[in-house]
């Protein structure tokens, strides 16, 4: 059997941006690998998958908790493996990070004994100086030297993913390599990406919201999307790709021509949507594990609302 973990630290520098990324690729998982690191996709079993317990690990030494947020038990093709995907904070550069790496593959390697792929994911934006590798030798002997494979999001050339149907390739576009100039094309193309996936509103609303977080366009460069998306021959499947409150607000601003008029229609439609639409989203989100101020943020509901939903499930 395969465990497939994240890995994610008991500190004050887990951030936000660590839990998004943790989300994603938690409900995700699949379509991550197929991605990213299609060599790994294609040698894992994907029907076999099965969400385990959180673990923690006592780091004796620092006196810390390392907690496991996601364990995944599936088949490797030929052979029982484990894979460790952490996913490193995207606020900060850690020069010591591939020793850190090794101290979890140790720790895992001590615990179940079997063969450890380890998997880490830069998203933070500074030029990354942190070796991909860990080594431990003497003059006069070589003991070690431990690897691990990576994806630093910001060396990713975007246009490279927009032909794909792929769900986080769409939704990490937004922390690829684009210059300013290029934000407005990325949007557009992320948009086409969501019309040809035809996810259910609660996948939609989840790629959407993360997507939306690391990439966001001001009054005019709103205004310019919206002009180019009309001059599209499938310019109605994109509107479509809103809610039904979200898609009448922003068709009646771009009517009107007023200024922000669609930052305005949006909020108008949102406020005279259906409560009874957004819980059933909030709920779908909820079920599959997004933390409750990710829910409230792309349902537009207050955390009591979401937390109240929760409660229900």
């Amino acid at each position: 059997m395969t465990q497939i973990t994240l890995i994610r630290e008991e500190n004050t520098k887990y951030t936000h941006h660590d839990q998004l990324a943790k989300e994603l690729i938690y409900n995700f998982f699949e379509e991550f690998l197929e991605a990213f690191f299609p060599e790994v996709h294609e040698s894992v079993d994907f029907s076999e998958i099965r969400p385990l317990s959180e673990e923690v690990y006592t780091d004796i030494l620092q006196g810390r908790n390392r907690k496991l947020d996601i364990v995944i038990e599936t088949k490797l093709k030929g052979e029982e493996t484990i894979l460790i995907i952490h996913v490193e904070p995207q606020s900060y550069v850690e020069n010591d990070f591939h020793e850190r790496m090794y101290h979890y593959f140790s720790l895992l390697y001590n615990k179940y004994q079997k063969p450890i792929l380890p998997i880490a994911v830069f998203s933070y934006n500074e030029k990354r100086n942190e070796q991909d590798e860990f080594s431990i030798s003497f003059p006069f002997f070589h003991v070690l030297t431990f690897n691990f494979l990576t994806l630093e999001l910001r060396k990713k050339n975007w246009r490279e993913y927009i032909e794909s149907d792929n769900p986080v390739a769409a939704a990490l576009l937004s922390k690829m390599g684009y210059t300013e100039r290029e934000k407005i094309e990325v949007k557009l193309e992320f948009l086409k990406m969501l019309v040809r996936m035809k996810l259910n509103p609660a996948k939609q609303r989840f790629i959407t919201g993360f997507f939306d977080v690391y990439l966001t366009l001001n009054d005019q460069e709103e205004e310019q999307l919206m002009e180019e998306i009309k001059e599209l021959d499938n310019a109605e499947e994109i509107f479509e790709l809103s809610n039904s409150w979200e898609r009448k607000g922003m068709e009646k601003g771009i009517e009107k021509g007023i200024e922000k008029g669609i930052e305005k229609g949006i909020e108008k439609g949102i406020e005279k949507g259906k409560m009874e639409e957004r819980q059933n989203i909030a709920k779908e989100l909820l079920k599959q594990g997004s933390p409750v101020e990710f829910v409230a943020k792309v349902t537009h509901l207050s955390k009591e609302e979401v937390e109240e939903l929760k409660g229900k499930l």
